[in-house]
Formats: structure tokens, sequence, C-alpha cells
């Protein structure tokens, strides 16, 4: 039991232990992000270290109660994670890239699924369901490093174009192997043994499911309509997406494929990019509670340990091995892909050196599957992921550098980042001053004009209308136009 509880004086503690420990880990998870925005490392990286140094290995800061009454945030936050992924399905842009894009991100993702199946299954000899899961996480990136990563540089063409859709489509890929994966260890685990049915089974309810995504998608457009007020255009998608995570949470499914397709249509049928600029500015709180619970959950002892439900390799040896071997699947699949579709060598030679980092959608998933597998082996598919995506956050930022300077994206030399003619108007040479004025010039020029993202933007543009709303005086049809929108 943590220290701080000893003080709570009240013969039932539950209430103020559990408002405590949530105040702890937001503020934890806060000043964790202040040390790695020094060494230029993403937040999910101080949450899950700061879950570590929170937990029962370090300073042992939240109850252990705590951590299992808040078994439902790998849901809720995965639901935040595939409704933002479905923005990215856009019927459109997959009409306009054609089917290059797929094919590589196909490439890449069941070639790191492949490679480190068969690695674990045969090399190491682990469980099969246990490497068919785990080969299924290894699909999953983290683009958020990579696009930063691009922002910083100010990288541009087709080395940058082919990547930001490749990372784009990539988790769709993940969830769907996911989502066969999981079925098929289950089914593999069930007590009447290995039927066909079994199979099936899961994927009917997860194909019905799907549907059903669908029609929530629909749902939530009829709902939000036009003439919603901002506040209440939040409230309402909220409410729909915990609906449907409870639904699936009643039938033991995961939501993970529904909330992406009803993200997906949402987009294509009402092309309204605000929704999820605001989703994405409400989420940052509920994502740094399941990232730092899942730093909490992390066994650092069982790393030198071997499970015998798995195999009889350490589960150190299985994650640097898993480390090892995903980098690996990812760059021969980009490869292997980028050659089928044709891109230039720049292009397939360093695309995999981008694709490294994993994070988000591999540790929530990684989060469901020790649910639905249970016991050590659910415990050790966990260890193994959060283990490895400490180390891929730590490497991802600068392989992602590496791969656009190689691929010739950016420059540090500024007559590349800043070409400006070297003639006046009147034919005269310019000085090596008139040319660095003009390239400063240039370069301001092109800086954006402010800071706030979009996803700020939205949020503000929400409390802006909210406020109005609430002070100015209304004439009365507009009040009763308000209060239908409330009802």
């Amino acid at each position: 039991m943590p220290v701080w509880m000893s003080w709570l004086n009240r013969g039932d503690s539950a209430v103020p232990a559990t408002i405590i420990s949530i105040a702890l880990m937001l503020a934890a998870g806060f000043l964790m992000t202040r040390i790695t925005k020094k060494l230029r490392l993403p937040n999910v990286t101080a949450y899950i270290v700061g879950g570590i140094l929170a937990g029962p290995f370090a300073l042992n800061l939240i109850p252990q109660t705590i951590v299992e009454g808040t078994s439902f945030l790998p849901d809720i936050a995965l639901a935040f994670i595939a409704f933002s992924t479905g923005e990215f399905f856009r019927l459109s842009t997959l009409k306009k890239n054609g089917g290059k894009v797929i094919t590589i991100t196909v490439f890449e993702s069941c070639g790191a699924a492949i490679l480190v199946f068969l690695t674990c299954h045969l090399i190491l000899g682990l469980n099969f369901a246990f490497s068919v899961v785990l080969g299924a996480l290894a699909t999953a990136t983290a683009p958020a490093s990579t696009i930063m990563t691009i922002r910083q540089t100010g990288a541009k063409g087709d080395f940058v174009e082919t990547l930001l859709q490749v990372v784009a489509l990539d988790d769709v890929v993940g969830l769907v192997l996911y989502s066969m994966a999981i079925s098929l260890a289950t089914a593999v685990f069930s007590s009447t043994g290995f039927h066909i049915s079994a199979v099936l089974i899961p994927l009917g309810k997860t194909l019905l499911l799907l549907l059903l995504g669908c029609f929530f998608g629909l749902i939530l457009k009829w709902l939000v309509g036009t003439r919603r007020s901002t506040d209440n255009r939040l409230i309402i998608a909220i409410a729909v997406l915990f609906s449907y995570c409870g639904i699936c949470a009643v039938i033991d499914v995961s939501p993970l494929l529904g909330c992406m397709a009803m993200g997906m249509v949402y987009i294509n049928t009402t092309e309204d990019e605000r929704m999820f600029r605001q989703l994405n500015y409400f989420s940052p709180p509920i994502l740094l509670l399941f990232f730092f619970r899942s730093g909490l959950s992390f066994d650092l002892g069982s790393l030198l340990n071997q499970s015998e439900s798995i195999g009889a390799v350490p589960l150190l040896v299985v994650g640097v091995i898993y480390f090892i071997v995903r980098i690996l699947g990812k760059y021969i699949g980009a490869w292997s892909g980028c050659r089928l579709a044709g891109k230039a060598p720049k292009v397939r030679n360093y695309l995999g050196l981008a694709l490294i980092p994993q994070a988000g959608v591999a540790i929530g998933l990684a989060a469901l599957g020790a649910r639905e597998l249970g016991g050590e082996m659910g415990h050790a598919l966990e260890t193994i992921i959060l283990s490895s995506s400490v180390l891929y956050e730590l490497i991802g930022p600068g392989a992602a550098k590496l791969s656009l300077w190689l691929s010739g994206s950016y420059s540090n030399e500024l007559e590349e980042v800043a070409p400006v003619p070297e003639i006046t108007e009147t034919g005269e040479k310019k000085s090596e001053l008139e040319l660095l004025i003009d390239r400063i010039q240039k370069i301001q020029s092109e800086l954006p004009v402010h800071s706030e993202n979009e996803n700020e933007k939205a949020f503000t543009e929400a409390a802006e209308e909210y406020y109005r709303d609430q002070t100015q005086p209304q004439p009365r049809t507009r009040r009763r136009g308000l209060r239908r929108d409330i009802f």
C-alpha cells in the first residue's frame, strides 16, 4: 500500500484514494513530459516511464486496486484512437492514390507480422497462439514520432508523401490482423478444443459489429447534423462512442474495428474534419491515464523470468529478438512493396527506417490481448510490447530523420533549403550578403503565422461559442432552438 494512503483517516478511503491517484497520475505524466521534451522524445514515452516509476517496482505511489478498477481505460482510449484512424480511410484519397500505397502498406505490415511469427514459433519455440498474436501486434506503428520529425526538418517530396500515406493506413491493417489473430488464439485455448466454429463465430461477431459500427457512424451523422452547437457535438460524439464500446463489452468483442468503421463512415458522409479535431483535443487526459496505467502494470521482474505458458525462453530475450526482427520485417516488407509499386530507389531503400516507432495502438492492443488471453500469457504479451515500445520510441525519431536525409527529402545546406535567384532583374550577380538576406526572407515567409494547431483551434472555437451562447441575450426563437438542441 502506498505511504500516502496511511494519511487518510476516514473509514472509507476509496473515494479520496481514487481522486488522489488520478491527480497523481495526471501530474506525474505531465512532469515526465518536461524531461522527455528536452530529449526530443514523444509524450507516450513520458507516460509509460512515469507509470513504471510510480508503480510497485519503484515509488509505489498508486494502489493496485486503482489499477484493477480502471480496466475499462483500454477500451475507451482505443475507441478514440480507432475513431480517429477512420478519418484517414477516405474513399476519395484511396481512389486518387490508387493501389500503390495500399500495396506498400500491406507488404510492410505483413512482412513484420510473418517474420515475427516465424521467428517466435519456429526458432524460439514459443506457443503457437502467442506467436500469432505477437506477430499481429508487430504490424502497428506510431506515426506521431515520424510526423513530428517531418515537421521539424521541413522535409518534402515523393518520399514524404508516400510515408505519410503509409502510416495513415498502417494501423488499419494492424487492427484487422489483430482481430483475426486474437479470434484464432482464443479459439485455440477454448476448453472445448479447437474447432473451425470456434474461429468462425468470433469472426462473425466481429463482422456484425463492424456493420454496427458503420450504422453508428450514420447515427452520429444524424444526431450531430448542422444545427447542433459545438459543445453539444462533442457530447453527442462521446456518448455514441461510449455506447458502442458498451455493446462490445457486453458480448466480449474488441471495439476497435467498429470504431474505425464509425469514423470512416462519418468522414465519408459528412467531410466534417472538425469533429475529429475536437475529439483529438479532448482525448489527451484519457490517453495519458491509459499509457500511465500501462506503465503501472509493467512487471520489471518478469523480464528475467521465463513464462511456462509461452515457452522456455526468458521474456527479456523474447523482447530483444522481437525488437530486432520487427525492424527487419518492416524494412524488408516496405522495400518489397515499394519495388512492386514501382517506387524510386530512394523511396524503397529508406522507407522502412521511418516505420520503426511503435507505441499507442500496439500498447492498447496488447492491453486488450492480455485481458482476453489472461494469466501468464497475457501478462507476458503486455510486458514484451511495453518494454519494446520504450526502445522503439527512443530510436524511432532518429531513424526517421536518417531516412529523410538519406532519401534527399531535406538538407542542412542553406542553398538547398531556400533556393533563390542568384541574378537580379537587371542581370547583375547578387553578392553573398544579398543572397543570404533573400534566403532568410524566403524562410520567414514560409513559417506558419501562429503555432495554434487544428485541434486547439477547434476546441477554442467551441469554448468561444459556448461563452457567447451563455452571456449574450438571445431572441425567444433562438432559445427554443437551443432548447431543442440540448434535449
